[in-house]
């Protein structure tokens, strides 16, 4: 389900309209010129020529894995957020108000007594109804019972618009069940992957140890064991990425046929889905993996598999002596990370993630003025407008599919900041005193109002993002491009700077969004948010000639020793990225029409657009976070989102002078051009 809705992983702006509409004399170039290192030929490697200087001084923060631009912004966005918090906490509301919520809610994640004198307490019903269990027939209505509080597993549960009927939502299952990030991590034979399989039976059993479970040892070799052969029947990530493939929409009243050992109804009815007549089964022969998979593994071992699924699910949420254990685990041995966040940082992120909204609102008005949101309107216009310039004039796609490329393009909704409509929390249940019951009553909340939706009508004003995150997403079943406000802050947007470099940034960030209509997964379906096959054969033949280039590009590009960017799996950020900053560019020329484009720090107009776009990707990473990354990432690392972009548009060579033997240089046959 994480797929379905594309994210760029990409605060608040303090500045008002009469800045924007200063003379152009009085702006800024918007460059971060202290970052740079110059002694970097811009045509060897972009990135350390933009960002060198910046990447060898700064020093990692003790708890990141990974840090750069985004990080810095989530940062002042959490501390914005704590402020509003806060004044919730120390306040005296009326139970059930939207402060007191949001006030105990974050006093339980930081009240350590009491979550340390519960200990193991708050499991201990959950177990109970493990050990009660007597028949594997009994396991379908116990899976949808934990994916009811949000717990990963084997079979999980989802509502997103029907991509056959996009003005209804469906219902779609998803495997599930793996505690690694990915397959691969059971599967290959590389030293790096024992390594981690044998600490994670470490991990299980001293979290086993921790609870007083019996045989720690031997369970987690089990628990291993079903995750394993879970594992090999997962599709892979590449292959989720085929929309077509997986959208099979099953009759309910068949799936007993297609997995005779579950019983479909008691699952349905424990998830709270009555009289539903067909669900999208999205990986089939997963499905039929599974159904042998619970009827081949006894009763006793699938109840050490749910007791380390409840336990390791909760683990955040408990004591500290499991909080600590399970982040020296997934923090410093999978990722380097020798600290965790801030107890404070951690507690807003709770809140974030189970009142988000509620948050929200007030972050907005403090700090997204509507001179932010006018200006963000007129850039996605143009960039809108320049797609339409770019694909009237692609020379390798016919007639009758640009007619359909545009037609999609003018259906594109594009979501600025907030939501029009706020989101109820008056179902979900917070006291002071007790993480696990809260965070315990949100998901229920949550997959209660999702289980509603299933076959009614789709919410067009409904946000997958809160407005304090900073990100960007396109969804292709609404055919939409959001833009929370907190993504609107320097280096992305400022109001105080020349347009070039907000359009090599921010604009460079729609580009990308709207470019996810038109990626390989995007391009599936229509503008009306359907899947359905709108290309002649020959134009997707042509599109696949130019995206396997893309993939064969970024496929040679080694991150760590003998560790290369999956293309295949990053194919859909790589075109995002690289449509969104051609047509930013494009954007930006067009916008200023036949007006002299300005010098500012040295950098013409089209030199800026392209470091403004560099500047948003300074980063640092461990080198444990890279390789995690690159196996779990649909995005590429930082540095070839600047150096694999830049190489293949035209007028990177003539801006920076790039020659013939630079690293960076691409022959012209050899660059690619989709959008």
């Amino acid at each position: 389900m994480k797929y379905l809705f594309t994210g760029l992983i990409i605060t608040s702006l303090l500045v008002s309209c009469s800045q924007h509409e200063s003379s152009e004399a009085s702006l800024t170039s918007g460059l971060y010129l202290e970052n740079m290192d110059t002694t970097v030929s811009p045509g060897d490697n972009f990135q350390m020529f933009v960002n060198g200087t910046w990447i060898e001084e700064t020093e990692m923060p003790s708890d990141k894995s990974r840090y750069g631009v985004f990080h810095m912004l989530h940062e002042a966005s959490q501390e914005n957020v704590r402020t509003i918090i806060e004044e919730s906490a120390s306040g005296d509301f009326e139970e059930g108000s939207d402060e007191q919520k949001v006030g105990d809610l974050y006093a339980s994640f930081l009240d350590l007594e009491s979550r340390n004198a519960q200990g193991i307490d708050p499991l201990l019903d959950e177990i109970s109804k493990i050990d009660a269990l007597t028949d594997i027939a009994e396991l379908a209505s116990f899976f949808a019972y934990l994916e009811t509080y949000g717990l990963d597993v084997p079979i999980g549960l989802f509502v997103y618009p029907n991509m056959k009927e996009s003005s209804t939502y469906a219902l779609y299952n998803w495997q599930g069940g793996l505690a690694l990030p990915d397959r691969e991590y059971y599967l290959k034979e590389d030293e790096r992957s024992a390594e981690i399989r044998e600490e994670y039976v470490k991990h299980i059993a001293t979290m086993f140890e921790l609870a007083g479970f019996e045989n720690p040892g031997e369970s987690a070799s089990t628990i291993l064991e079903i995750e394993t052969t879970l594992a090999q029947v997962h599709w892979k990530k590449e292959d989720t990425r085929d929309m077509v493939a997986m959208f099979n929409y099953w009759p309910v009243d068949s799936l007993d046929a297609l997995m005779p050992n579950f019983s479909w109804v008691d699952y349905l009815e424990e998830a709270g889905v009555y009289d539903l007549q067909n669900i999208v089964v999205t990986q089939p022969s997963y499905i039929l993996a599974l159904d042998d998979i619970l009827a081949s593994t006894s009763l006793d071992d699938w109840k050490t598999y749910l007791r380390w699924t409840v336990l390791h699910e909760n683990a955040s949420r408990l004591s500290e002596e499991f909080d600590q254990e399970n982040f020296a685990f997934y923090g410093t041995f999978m990722r380097g990370t020798p600290e965790q966040l801030p107890a404070w940082r951690r507690a807003v992120n709770t809140v974030n993630g189970n009142l988000g909204e509620i948050v929200g609102k007030v972050y907005v008005a403090r700090h997204f003025p509507p001179e932010a949101k006018a200006r963000m309107e007129e850039m996605v216009d143009d960039l809108i407008l320049a797609y339409e310039e770019s694909i009237n004039n692609l020379d390798w796609m016919g007639t009758e599919t640009r007619i359909e490329a545009l037609d999609k393009l003018s259906k594109f909704t594009p979501k600025i900041g907030y939501p029009e409509v706020w989101k109820d929390y008056s179902d979900v249940e917070i006291v002071a005193d007790d993480l696990y019951a809260n965070i315990r009553s949100a998901k229920l909340a949550k997959h209660r109002r999702d289980m509603a939706k299933v076959e009614e009508p789709v919410d067009k004003n409904e946000w997958s993002m809160t407005p304090q995150t900073v990100n960007a997403y396109y969804s292709p079943a609404k055919n939409e491009i959001v833009f929370p406000a907190a993504i609107l802050q320097p280096p992305f947007f400022d109001l105080n700077a020349d347009d070039a470099v907000n359009y090599g940034a921010i604009g460079g960030v729609i580009g990308h969004e709207i470019g996810h209509g038109f990626d390989d997964k995007g391009s599936t379906f229509d503008g009306n948010g359907m899947i359905r096959d709108w290309w002649t054969k020959n134009d997707r033949e042509e599109f696949e000639v130019r995206t396997e280039r893309l993939i064969e590009q970024y496929n040679a590009y080694e991150v760590l020793d003998n560790i290369f960017v999956n293309g295949e799996y990053t194919l859909g950020e790589n075109i995002g990225d690289l449509g969104g900053l051609s047509i930013a560019l494009k954007a930006y020329l067009m916008s200023r029409e036949d007006e002299e484009i300005p010098v500012m720090d040295g950098y013409s107009g089209i030199q800026r657009v392209f470091l403004g776009w560099a500047q948003a990707w300074k980063n640092i990473s461990r080198e444990e976070a890279l390789e995690v990354q690159v196996k779990t990432d649909p995005h590429a690392p930082a540095d070839f989102r600047v150096n694999g972009v830049v190489r293949n548009i035209p007028e990177f060579y003539e801006a920076f002078n790039v020659q013939p033997g630079d690293s960076l240089y691409l022959p012209p046959e050899e660059r690619v051009k989709i959008w």
